[in-house]
């Protein structure tokens, strides 16, 4: 299939991409699987409570039984305590839910394909700086009628564009290789070079 691609000065031109990788089907709940074991498994599962056997002290008891006018009490430790220990206190988990790899390409795939019918992907020849300046960057965003909200994929790291790009909110770079579901569906529009889109259809054909 043929994808159109624009330069700054508005011409355009063609591209050849595959069918496989740009023409597919869109399926929705694919893609809720792969980005809900995305972000599960980037979770750290690391968050740890006290419970009334882990806290310290308690070990005797804190008052006599009668005669104080006061709730009975075994342990200072007690949930209803202050400073006791929590109630079904929360222990370290993992997360990860399992993804197999043509499960999370299928899902690329899916996601290119309606990226692509929607047309939030713009794909240009190249995507090179004059000089490494936020303004830079944002003089040739609005070139391309592009101001906000944008991923920008390029076929290798692009250090100058990356230092440029920081400092504009909702706009960030990725490599073709680095690129994941959550990235693409979390921005408004898409720019990839051609040589990023060549190099996204070795990764997932």
């Amino acid at each position: 299939m043929q994808l159109v691609t624009r330069n700054k000065n508005g011409d355009f031109g063609e591209i050849s991409v595959s069918d496989h990788v740009f023409g597919l089907e869109y399926k929705p709940g694919l893609v809720h699987q792969v980005i809900t074991a995305y972000l599960a498994n980037a979770r750290s599962g690391t968050r740890a409570q006290k419970n009334r056997a882990a806290v310290s002290g308690g070990g005797a008891k804190p008052h006599r039984q009668k005669g104080t006018g006061r709730a009975r009490a075994g342990t200072s430790r007690s949930p209803l305590w202050r400073s006791g220990g929590r109630t079904f206190a929360a222990q370290p988990q993992s997360f990860a839910q399992k993804v197999n790899r043509k499960m999370y390409r299928s899902a690329l795939r899916s996601i290119l394909s309606e990226l692509v019918r929607q047309e939030r992907l713009l794909i240009v020849p190249n995507f090179e700086l004059t000089e490494v300046k936020t303004k830079a960057l944002a003089n040739k965003l609005a070139e391309l009628a592009v101001t906000n909200d944008v991923l920008i994929l390029v076929d290798e790291v692009n250090t100058p564009l990356t230092l440029a790009s920081r400092n504009l909110p909702n706009v960030d770079v990725l490599t073709a290789r680095m690129v994941d579901p959550v990235s693409l569906v979390a921005f408004a529009h898409i720019i990839a070079t051609e040589a990023a889109i060549t190099k996204l259809e070795e990764r997932l054909i």
